[in-house]
């Protein structure tokens, strides 16, 4: 790519990296349903009135957004509150990768090629390890949650497949629409009125900040960059500036949060990263009609 175009992908990054932030310091000041609900209304709107509505069935838009919006999001922002390290979830949610191969193998017959295997192989050994970290210790529910949260974005993955030709931010932006009331609703059930009164009457100006940030520069502007760059460009060569978004999520969050990894989850992270670049390098499997969808890492 031309340098302007490498300089796009990488304030994309940037964004989407820096989310993860944003995202610890919104738990802080309210709710994790809340603060989901609100991170998409927002991102949905006003870019709605301004973006043509996808070409896609209207059930295919709804299932994709509740999938990234209500599940994904939901159990990823919810795990970071209960305490998850950032920057830990945004190497771990990245496994989406791996499990999009393998439901595009069952659901479409998309065998993965020897490079997808040898990726996954390395990404699970390092996730084991981060696993028997958590397992011995106080709970596994924030784990558990993270890797839901990957796995939902696969199924969002391969639910956008059936949206063909539809321009995929169109398809984040309607999708978004889909989110907001049914994670309003959990709020309110799981998060009760009294705790979100109080988040609302009036939000801090972190909680201000840290929705705005995800739903404008980690949604709108990086999905615009991102989509933009895959116009010009094929999906191997801007396929792989998403490996750098962890590495960004991690980063900002050791400095912003002082989270530390300990010299075993360091190896682990080794191993995450090395197998989701091996992965990569596999490039979509075009046998039988397509390579399976990968999301661009967003956050």
């Amino acid at each position: 790519m031309p340098i302007r175009d490498v300089l796009l992908a990488l304030l994309a990054v940037l964004a989407l990296g820096l989310a993860f932030v944003a995202i610890k310091v919104g738990v802080a000041h309210m709710p994790p349903l809340l603060l989901t609900a609100l991170r998409f209304l927002f991102a949905a709107l006003p870019a709605a009135f301004f973006i043509p509505p996808p070409a896609a069935p209207v059930r295919v838009v709804v299932a994709f957004g509740v999938m990234l919006g209500v599940v994904q999001f939901g159990l990823l922002i919810s795990a970071i509150k209960i305490g998850m390290p950032a920057g830990l979830a945004s190497l771990l949610v990245q496994l989406q990768a791996f499990f999009t191969v393998g439901l595009a193998w069952l659901a479409f017959g998309e065998r993965p090629n020897r490079w997808q295997i040898a990726g996954a192989v390395l990404a699970a050994a390092g996730m084991a390890i981060i696993a028997a970290r958590w397992i011995g210790g106080t709970s596994v529910l924030p784990l558990a949650m993270v890797l839901g949260a990957a796995m939902a974005w696969a199924a969002a993955n391969l639910i956008g497949k059936h949206a063909g030709a539809a321009d995929r931010f169109a398809l984040v932006i309607w999708g978004s629409l889909a989110a907001p009331l049914p994670l309003f609703a959990l709020s309110l059930l799981f998060e009760g009125p009294a705790a979100i009164a109080a988040a609302l009457s009036p939000p801090s100006w972190q909680a201000v900040a840290s929705v705005g940030f995800m739903a404008y520069p980690a949604t709108v502007f990086a999905f615009s960059l991102w989509n933009l760059l895959l116009s010009r460009h094929s999906a191997a060569v801007v396929a792989p500036y998403a490996l750098l978004i962890p590495v960004v999520g991690m980063v900002s969050s050791s400095i912003a949060f002082d989270e530390t990894l300990t010299p075993l989850e360091v190896a682990a992270s080794a191993l995450i990263l090395a197998g989701l670049l091996v992965g990569a390098r596999g490039g979509p499997n075009r046998r039988r009609g397509g390579a399976s969808d990968r999301a661009s890492g967003a956050s």
